[in-house]
């Protein structure tokens, strides 16, 4: 089954955006209506960070989410086998020249869970080889072909999750920038309670671990689905960052939460909804999903 759905992804990459991304909207409608469980847990996300939202606009946001998870879905068969001079034109970088100024030196490329992320990567690798975390999928088969796709461009370091941080340090002392996505629900495991929209969420501090260990600069990266593709947008470094004093660490995921809630509300339907964002609680309070 997962050769004929990879299959039929090589097949639909073939097709004009247009007809494409079409496809993908489908797919997510398709989704949103069978996908239960997977529906229920966008519900409940969107209702913790927005719980001012009326139920009608709550249903209408998850819908239009599901609709651009369908696309990003289908369209990584663009990624995966359109020619490079396809995926330069449907993938526009805005800020590459902030980035190549910091050429060689250590570099963590923040880049929060937008449904465009997999576009950042490949774009961003076709420019500059980079580094960043692989976690192993259950199913081996497209394990196999998210692997390759990944890995399609350049001399990437794909790091595995089990292996630990020295591998990164490594990678990023190196001059290799770090593709790093660190807002997902890991687990109590380095993580500290911050709020994300206002609800207490675990959230890990390996940005502000990492750029102390490494002095890396911390470069913002944006991943915008459109119309015409994805535009990725690299953002200024941030300054006075890792912070000082005596809740730096604390401070530093703070501000990392609050910038991507910032983005967020830029495009709330294309921020990954359908990840448990809150599965971990405080010792104590009951679970949400």
């Amino acid at each position: 089954m997962t050769r004929l759905a990879l299959f039929l992804i090589w097949l639909l990459h073939w097709l004009p955006l247009p007809l494409l991304a079409a496809c993908g909207r489908l797919l997510g409608r398709l989704f949103f209506l069978f996908g239960r469980e997977r529906r229920q847990i966008v519900l409940t996300n969107l209702g913790l960070c927005f719980p001012q939202m009326p139920a009608d606009e709550k249903t209408a946001l998850a819908q239009r989410h599901f609709a651009a998870f369908g696309r990003s879905f289908l369209e990584r068969g663009l990624l995966w086998w359109a020619p490079p001079e396809r995926i330069r034109r449907l993938v526009r970088v805005e800020g590459m020249e902030r980035l190549a100024a910091l050429r060689g030196r250590p570099v963590i490329l923040l880049v929060p869970h937008f449904v465009g992320l997999d576009a950042a990567w490949t774009r961003l690798s076709m420019e500059v080889d980079m580094s960043g975390i692989y976690a192993s999928q259950k199913n081996p088969v497209f394990d196999a072909a998210l692997y390759k796709g990944r890995a399609r461009f350049g001399r990437p370091q794909m790091l595995s999750r089990q292996d630990g941080p020295r591998r990164g340090i490594r990678a990023i002392k190196s001059g290799y920038p770090f593709f790093y996505l660190p807002d997902m629900d890991y687990g109590r495991r380095d993580a500290i309670f911050v709020p994300f929209f206002g609800v207490p969420a675990a959230t890990i501090t390996g940005l502000s671990r990492l750029a102390r260990l490494t002095g890396a600069t911390v470069l913002p990266v944006i991943a915008r689905m459109s119309d015409a593709g994805y535009v990725v947008s690299i953002g200024a470094p941030w300054q006075d960052y890792p912070g000082q004093g005596e809740h730096g660490i604390e401070d530093d995921t703070r501000r990392m939460n609050a910038f991507i809630e910032a983005e967020v509300l830029k495009m709330p339907e294309q921020y990954y909804w359908l990840h448990k964002r809150f599965k971990t609680r405080p010792r104590g309070e009951n679970k949400l999903y």
